[in-house]
């Protein structure tokens, strides 16, 4: 009797020692499987222009460096497509969401609907005009839009003192573009040297801002500096203007971007001014700050993370920030924004 209760004993402890190990390994593994989870980031682009996919991409720099999947949607300029990808993030359960809008609403309308879903949201390019409205968001990562119009008055002030301009610009709902038309116009004012006598809007598409370059030159306005809204569109009107034998006599064309579409032109004069502004790198800062927040690794919201920007000529070209990318993104968040890097 003593053995068989000696046995049963035996038996006893080790299935209780079986169902704790097996309950222990079983907890390992689920902790272990939920470790190795990977994140999800959504990110919506307004639209198909360079300059949105350098962003995406400077984004998804971020996301492969850190082991994170990244979800694209474009709104293709339409504001009902932009809710839509809205709706369409928040309903797939992203971790966070990178937002670049098109039109003063769309980034606020983000906000909304993911500080109700409980996703942190980043949003890019809104002119700092998202971090006025009473609404969290984890950071805005932007250009000093009126310092840029600002600048590039500046320069034609000192250059062209006395010949009038006129805009192309990207779209008129763009928050970015009123900031910049706004700086240049005031600014052009307050130094009384250059007169703007137009804006009209060539919604960032090269051949349409050939058209309008165009139309301009036959309106019988009297302009010789032509301000268009990116190198793109730039380039184009350039070639335009070259092919007619009226570049930079009289017509001088003005950027901002410094995108590897105005680099030649730069380097030949046919491009008299740029302003170097990296979406590459601008996508790259979102990301981390982004994950910084969903890691942990921040708890800061309503950040304004602003980038530098600098006057270009062909004389200071080696100034460029690159648009695709390139280490030196690295090198640069290091020194204009080294708490991002903090993980």
């Amino acid at each position: 009797m003593f053995r068989k209760s000696k046995h049963i004993t035996i038996v006893l402890i080790a299935m209780l020692v079986f169902v704790f190990l097996t309950s222990f390994v079983f907890v390992a593994a689920k902790k272990k499987a939920t470790g190795k989870k990977k994140l999800v980031y959504g990110y919506i682009s307004p639209g198909p222009d360079t300059w949105y996919k350098r962003d995406v991409e400077g984004f998804q720099v971020g996301a492969e460096k850190y082991g994170v999947d990244v979800i694209v949607l474009n709104s293709d300029y339409s504001v009902e497509k932009e809710i839509a990808n809205i709706d369409a993030m928040i309903t797939q359960g992203v971790d966070g969401l990178s937002m670049f809008s098109f039109n003063e609403n769309g980034a606020r309308i983000a906000a909304q609907k993911c500080n109700k879903a409980k996703i942190p949201i980043v949003v890019t390019d809104s002119a700092g005009s998202i971090l006025r409205e009473k609404v969290e968001v984890v950071a805005a990562v932007d250009f000093d839009w009126i310092a840029t119009g600002q600048l590039t008055a500046q320069w034609m002030a000192k250059n062209y003192p006395g010949e009038n301009y006129v805009i192309i610009t990207g779209n008129f709902t763009s928050v970015p573009m009123i900031d910049l038309h706004k700086g240049m116009k005031e600014e052009s004012e307050k130094l009384g040297k250059n007169k703007l006598l137009d804006i009209r809007e060539a919604k960032f598409d090269p051949n349409l801002a050939v058209d309008v370059a165009q139309d301009l030159i036959q309106s019988g306005l009297d302009f010789s500096l032509i301000y268009v809204a990116d190198e793109d569109m730039g380039a184009a009107v350039i070639r335009m203007l070259t092919d007619k034998g009226v570049i930079n006599k009289p017509y001088k064309v003005l950027s901002e971007n410094g995108s590897p579409a105005g680099i030649p032109p730069l380097k030949d004069g046919r491009l008299k001014f740029t302003v170097s502004m990296s979406p590459g790198w601008e996508g790259l800062l979102a990301f981390l700050a982004l994950h910084r927040h969903v890691v942990g690794a921040s708890s800061k919201v309503n950040q304004a993370i602003m980038m530098p920007i600098v006057g270009i000529t062909k004389d200071n070209i080696d100034q460029i920030a690159p648009w695709e990318y390139d280490p030196v993104w690295w090198d640069f968040t290091k020194k204009y924004h080294p708490d991002l890097l903090k993980f």
